[in-house]
């Protein structure tokens, strides 16, 4: 843990592709209270650096974390994982 060069990775949904070279992608995780022991899902939106533009609504990708691309850009897609039906 803590490695250099060891960099972060979430496999989530493409929620949304409209602007050029981006989409936003939700992440659902779900984790255990660590008092009360109950199961709760979150939910997180990321905007990730698509290069090519060949991601749409639906896919299922890997993103992974990279040095800051704009204010809010700080993941890029790594590849798609499953094209939507």
């Amino acid at each position: 843990m803590g490695e250099r060069g060891r960099r972060k990775t979430q496999v989530g949904v493409v929620v949304g592709n409209k602007m050029d070279k981006t989409v936003v992608v939700q992440v659902d995780k779900v984790l255990k209270h660590p008092i009360y022991k109950k199961y709760i899902s979150r939910r997180n939106k990321y905007k990730a650096h698509n290069e090519k533009n060949d991601c749409n609504v639906g896919d299922r990708v890997l993103i992974m974390e990279s040095r800051p691309l704009s204010k809010e850009k700080m993941w890029r897609v790594y590849k798609i994982l499953e094209k939507a039906v």
